[in-house]
């Protein structure tokens, strides 16, 4: 999302390089492309943590690309939030263009070099368009609140951090002064009911003290 702001700190480095370890390994056995979805609710560091584990893989020369969710939603952010606020049961993955998504991963697996998906520029309000060449491309990171529920996947990692939780670094992230009023905590409460259950759709599980669990 052009505008959006993503500072990657010590803790985001040291579970990229745990679930790295991991991730090497299956991306090097495996002969064709490899995808993985970071989720998690609202402020868990899901773009951060993207970042971190792209970059620990750029190190073992493993080339990745990232989708971000916030791309493929139907309005851009202010627009979105006046529909919210004009109906708060609107919030939900129907606000989210997630077969697109899911088709841009199944594109990515059959070997596709280059595609068109949709920019959401934060500032302007507006959906744009950018071209994402994936020629040469090993590993696609789609990360997001809902991206759990994608089915192109190979791994699914979920942030197991709630909107209370969260709170610090969406004060620190503020977007806007909107994103911490009484009614957005109304939106983080519904997103919490939805997305606290995806966890048991999880491979790796990065818990709240930033420990990393996997799924037998």
């Amino acid at each position: 999302m052009k505008g959006d702001s993503i500072v990657v700190e010590d803790h985001h480095r040291l579970v990229a390089e745990e679930l790295c370890s991991l991730l090497i390994e299956r991306v090097e056995a495996g002969s064709g492309k490899y995808v993985i979805t970071v989720a998690g609710e609202s402020g868990s560091g899901k773009s951060e943590t993207a970042t971190a584990i792209a970059e620990m893989l750029s190190t073992q020369d493993i080339t990745a690309v990232i989708f971000q969710q916030d791309d493929y939603f139907i309005y851009p952010p202010k627009s979105n939030d006046a529909q919210r606020r004009d109906d708060i049961s609107k919030v939900g993955p129907h606000e989210v263009k997630v077969k697109l998504l899911d088709s841009h991963l199944q594109e990515f697996r059959d070997g596709v070099k280059n595609i068109e998906k949709p920019l959401i520029d934060y500032e302007g309000d507006t959906i744009d368009s950018e071209e994402v060449h994936l020629a040469g491309i090993q590993v696609a990171i789609a990360e997001g609140t809902y991206t759990s529920l994608l089915e192109n996947v190979d791994m699914r990692i979920f942030i197991a951090r709630d909107y209370n939780q969260t709170r610090q670094h969406r004060e620190k992230r503020k977007r806007d002064a909107a994103e911490l009023d009484t009614f957005i905590d109304e939106v983080l409460k519904i997103e919490h009911r939805i997305i606290s259950s995806h966890r048991a759709f999880a491979d790796a599980v990065i818990n709240a003290d930033y420990s990393v669990s996997y799924a037998r």
